[in-house]
């Protein structure tokens, strides 16, 4: 399941012209493989999340549920170098992440369920900031 996600925001990340962070996780560089369709070369920086969010100079907003969260339909393009900042689909954004966060963009659900699948979530909010939604 890793590899389609991460496939997919791969994949929507060359649609947006916008390069991936991922971490140096042990399961993360055979997922990345496995969910890569495209055909040539990807965009795709290995990082250590947080001294890498930390030393961030561009806007950073994370996809989450929380206060003062600014609704999807209500962002507006980004003007700016922007980092999105995805949280584990069951747990979230990590606590020690949100302290680095300039803002948090929320998707507003009219279902059941709590939250969008990750690579959905992500797909959104790049394309919105990409000025392509």
């Amino acid at each position: 399941m890793y590899g389609v996600n991460l496939g997919t925001l791969l994949r929507t990340c060359d649609a947006a012209g916008a390069c991936m962070a991922v971490p140096r996780l042990p399961w993360v560089p055979d997922a990345l493989a496995k969910g890569n369709t495209l055909r040539t070369g990807a965009c795709v920086h290995w990082v250590n999340p947080l001294p890498w969010l930390a030393s961030r100079r561009d806007r950073v907003l994370g996809v989450e549920l929380a206060e003062n969260a600014i609704r999807l339909a209500d962002l507006p393009m980004a003007r700016e170098p922007t980092v999105v900042v995805l949280g584990h689909e069951a747990t979230g954004i990590p606590a020690e992440a949100l302290d680095l966060l300039d803002a948090v963009v929320e998707i507003p659900m009219i279902g059941t369920g709590a939250s969008l699948n990750v690579a959905v979530a992500g797909s959104l909010v790049l394309y919105k900031l990409a000025g392509l939604a």
